[in-house]
């Protein structure tokens, strides 16, 4: 099987499965122990949780420092930045392209009465910073008070195009409206270079199963002294935060994962470019109608998202899983009933490219020959899918 799904997840670089296998099977132990074993088991959490916020540009150990809160995933990372983030009762400011797991909080939110706006995107998909601007002058024009808006959720690249955001932008246009910026850098980290500090953010969410970390295991970076209320009771830990015992462990490999990810990250970044482009040379050479979206904005190196007019995504993906490609119709959290992308329709995406939308995705792993390999089973099946 040739994987090309690989925003959905990755395979576990073997390097990482040695350092968690390690940290596994350590003497058994709670951080929250006050005994010996647990203030060692303590100080490997905080030595582990340091490396990562070294890797991203940010240093948690000076005082004042940012905070690393420790979650399950991705999912449960920006549904604490959501609805944790800010005034209970305040609006919250999306993007239309975010991930499914912003979408779904922030229409919890609005359903329980909250205001939402919603920041439109440009038909390559890249957020209008006119329209962020735009919706804060709305929503502070009023209040008068900067806790008018308790959140703006911008995520750092599209999970299902691949299109980079103008983070910074962003961040000074929140700054000036003292507005916290929350962005979901799931799909950035190991692809392009991120520094939180230097982007100005106030929270992050970053999952290392998308890099060849583990699964289970998700964090939310907080600027110093951003307050986030807890959505679980229950424990004492991480100040009360995020209760529940830390996955010592998983964090010990995530700090590994990320260590490599930054590191290999000129080559590597090369290397999944030349790919993607290797990708969509091959096919549309071989499908000239074929459409590449977002092409015209910056994209992350790993991922391409196209269409082929007159063809249908759910028999496509069908046909290349039983042809050995295994790739993506959408976002992996809700493909399984396949709706139409809720991404590509607010690009302004016509209904027979939504119709036949497919995302691939490489990691530094992928192999030309597998490219090559893949670029003659997805045009076999594209040509099949025209002819009927």
């Amino acid at each position: 099987m040739i994987y090309l799904d690989n925003n959905a997840t990755t395979a576990m670089d073997p390097s990482v499965a040695r350092v968690l296998t390690e940290a596994l099977l350590q003497t058994p132990a709670n951080a929250s122990s006050q005994h010996r074993l647990g203030q060692q088991t303590r100080m490997r959490l905080d030595e582990a949780t340091d490396r990562i916020g070294r890797c991203l540009g940010s240093d948690l150990t000076r005082v004042h420092a940012p905070r690393l809160l420790i979650t399950s995933g991705g999912t449960e990372s920006n549904n604490l930045a959501i609805h944790g983030i800010g005034e209970p009762d305040a609006a919250i400011v999306v993007s239309r392209v975010e991930h499914p797991s912003v979408l779904a909080a922030a229409a919890t939110a609005e359903q329980a009465g909250r205001t939402v706006a919603w920041i439109d995107v440009d038909p390559n998909g890249v957020v209008k910073l006119d329209s962020l601007r735009e919706i804060l002058i709305e929503q502070t024009r009023d209040a008068q008070q900067s806790d008018s808006v308790a959140v703006v959720s911008i995520m750092s690249a599209n999970n299902e195009t691949g299109v980079i955001q103008p983070i910074e932008q962003a961040a000074n246009i929140c700054r000036e409206f003292r507005v916290p910026l929350h962005v979901d850098a799931t799909q950035s980290i190991g692809k392009v270079p991120v520094n939180l500090t230097e982007w100005g953010v106030s929270a992050a969410t970053i999952t290392p199963h998308k890099i060849h970390g583990p699964v289970g295991v998700g964090f939310l970076w907080l600027e110093a002294g951003l307050e986030v209320r807890a959505r679980l009771q229950g424990g004492e830990q991480q100040l009360g935060t995020r209760p529940g015992t830390e996955p010592v462990a998983l964090v010990v490999a995530t700090a590994e994962a990320i260590r490599i990810a930054c590191e290999a990250l000129p080559e590597s970044a090369d290397q999944m470019r030349r790919l993607r482009d290797l990708l969509e040379s091959k096919l549309l050479r071989d499908h000239p109608t074929l459409v590449v979206h977002g092409k015209d904005a910056a994209r992350l190196p790993s991922t391409t998202c196209v269409s082929l007019p007159g063809a249908d995504r759910q028999s496509l993906l069908m046909s290349l899983d039983m042809a050995g490609v295994a790739c993506s119709s959408g976002s992996a959290c809700s493909s399984g009933s396949s709706p139409p992308s809720h991404v590509l329709q607010a690009m302004g995406v016509g209904k027979s490219l939504l119709d036949s939308a497919l995302r691939f995705s490489v990691s530094r792993f992928s192999t030309e020959a597998e490219i090559e390999r893949a670029a003659e089973l997805i045009s076999r099946q594209f040509s099949r899918a025209i002819d009927g």
